[in-house]
């Protein structure tokens, strides 16, 4: 499983030019799965994610999690985070999980970060979206679990 995560002042996304998600200060986290993905994986991603420690303190340091400045979430389900662009120019998807499997996890996710933010917004599943953020820094964090957990 791959996270993108981007630390926003505000960020949505729209479908069909009508908003389906929008947040104010908070993280943006774009949700890449695999085939050998779990809930188990998604768990640990979404621990490890949102208790990163990187919003300002009062003196201006990296030191606060999401929930310690009342942050928002905005998640987006992007398969092309396993483009596998190692043989010519055409990218091969055939790393990222399949589109059942994918959306259970996806929708596993978004279930679950409701413990870690009051307020968690989403894309629609196999939509194509337009998204838009402000990112505050910029401030950009990969996490994969295969690095992360082995």
């Amino acid at each position: 499983m791959r996270f993108v995560i981007q630390r926003v002042d505000e960020a949505s996304v729209s479908v069909e030019e009508k908003v389906v998600g929008r947040i104010g200060k908070g993280f943006l986290i774009l949700v890449g799965v695999s085939e050998t993905d779990t809930e188990e994986i998604a768990d640990k991603m979404l621990k490890k994610a949102l208790n990163l420690r990187i919003f300002d303190d009062e003196e201006g340091k990296t030191n606060l999690s999401l929930g310690q400045v009342d942050g928002e979430l905005l998640i987006i389900s992007q398969f092309t985070l396993y483009a596998n662009c190692r043989k010519g120019n055409r990218p091969s998807f055939t790393e990222a999980g399949g589109a059942e499997q994918a959306e259970t996890l996806y929708e596993y996710i978004l279930a679950h970060a409701k413990e870690y933010a009051e307020k968690v917004e989403a894309g629609i599943f196999g939509a194509h979206m337009q998204v838009s953020l402000t990112n505050h820094g910029p401030f950009t964090i990969v996490l994969d679990s295969e690095q992360l957990f082995g």
